[in-house]
C-alpha cells in the first residue's frame, strides 16, 4: 500500500481535484439551492482519492451538489456523457453556474453521469438514438439492477471520470458488491468516481474519501463513524430490539 490511500498497482488519476463555490457571485442565499444549509456553508472540496463519496440525510444537498459537479463538468443533467444530450424535464438547479472546477493534469478519456432517478429516461434515449445493446440486450429488456450493471460493465472504460447518483437504488446487496468489483477494476485502470450514496456497502470501498453533508457544510468522516455504518451494524446485531424501538417510539422517546 502506498501513501495517500492508494493501493499498489493502481493507475488512478484525479481528473477532478477541487470544487469551489464562487460565493461572491451568489446574489440571494435565500433561494434554492443556496438556502440548503450544507450548500450555504459550502466553500470547497478537495478530491485526492480515486473514489469520493457524498453522504447525508435525504434533503441534505448531496445529490444537488453531485448534479452540479456533473453539469459543470459538461455532462448531461439527466445522465449520460458529453455527447449524449437530452432533456425530459429541466429540474436541475443553477448551482453548477457557481462552481469552479479545478482539473488535474490528466485528461479523462471517458466520462459519464449515472442517475438512479432518471435512468429510465436515459435508457429510452439510448434506445431511440440507435439502440445500443449493452450486454447484447436492450437496457429496457433487463431488470433495473441488471441494466445498471450492464451499462457500467459495457459502457464505462478505463481512464474515465464517473459521477454516480445513488446507484444502489436498483441493486441488491450482492449486486452492490458486484458494482464494487467493477469500480475497482476501473480504478485500477485509471478511473475516478464521485458518488452520492446511502449504501454502507458501497462507501466501504477501500481508502475512499467520505464527505458528510451537514448544516455546517461538508466534512470528511471515517467510514466506521458514519451513521449508515453504525445504524446498519446495530440493526443487524439486534434487529428485534431495533424494531421494538422503531415500532414503539412513544415508549423509548428519541
Amino acid at each position: 500500500m502506498t501513501t495517500g490511500g492508494r493501493q499498489s498497482g493502481l493507475r488512478a488519476r484525479n481528473y477532478l481535484i477541487q470544487v469551489e463555490l464562487l460565493r461572491d457571485r451568489v446574489e440571494n442565499w435565500g433561494n434554492y439551492p443556496f438556502a440548503v444549509p450544507a450548500i450555504q456553508a459550502f466553500d470547497r472540496l478537495t478530491f485526492d482519492k480515486p473514489v469520493t463519496f457524498l453522504i447525508g440525510e435525504n434533503g441534505s444537498g448531496k445529490s444537488t451538489l453531485l448534479e452540479a459537479i456533473a453539469v459543470a463538468w459538461g455532462l448531461n443533467a439527466e445522465g449520460g456523457s458529453r455527447d449524449l444530450r437530452f432533456t425530459t424535464r429541466e429540474s436541475h438547479s443553477d448551482l453548477y453556474k457557481y462552481l469552479l472546477l479545478a482539473r488535474g493534469r490528466h485528461r479523462a478519456g471517458d466520462q459519464f453521469f449515472l442517475r438512479a432517478e432518471s435512468f429510465y429516461n436515459l435508457a429510452t434515449t439510448i434506445e431511440d438514438l440507435g439502440g445500443t445493446r449493452y450486454g447484447n440486450i436492450s437496457l429496457h429488456e433487463q431488470s433495473h439492477g441488471e441494466s445498471f450493471l450492464a451499462l457500467v460493465t459495457n459502457r464505462f472504460n478505463g481512464s474515465g471520470f464517473y459521477v454516480l447518483d445513488e446507484p444502489e437504488a436498483a441493486l441488491s446487496p450482492s449486486r452492490q458488491m458486484s458494482l464494487l468489483a467493477l469500480m475497482h477494476d476501473l480504478v485500477t485502470d485509471g478511473a475516478q468516481f464521485v458518488i452520492a450514496t446511502h449504501s454502507p456497502i458501497l462507501m466501504a470501498y477501500p481508502h475512499a474519501t467520505i464527505f458528510q453533508m451537514s448544516d455546517d457544510g461538508p466534512f470528511e468522516i471515517p467510514y466506521r463513524e458514519t451513521e449508515h455504518f453504525l445504524v446498519t451494524r446495530r440493526f443487524l446485531e439486534d434487529p428485534e430490539t431495533m424494531l421494538e424501538i422503531v415500532l414503539n417510539p412513544d415508549l423509548y422517546g428519541d
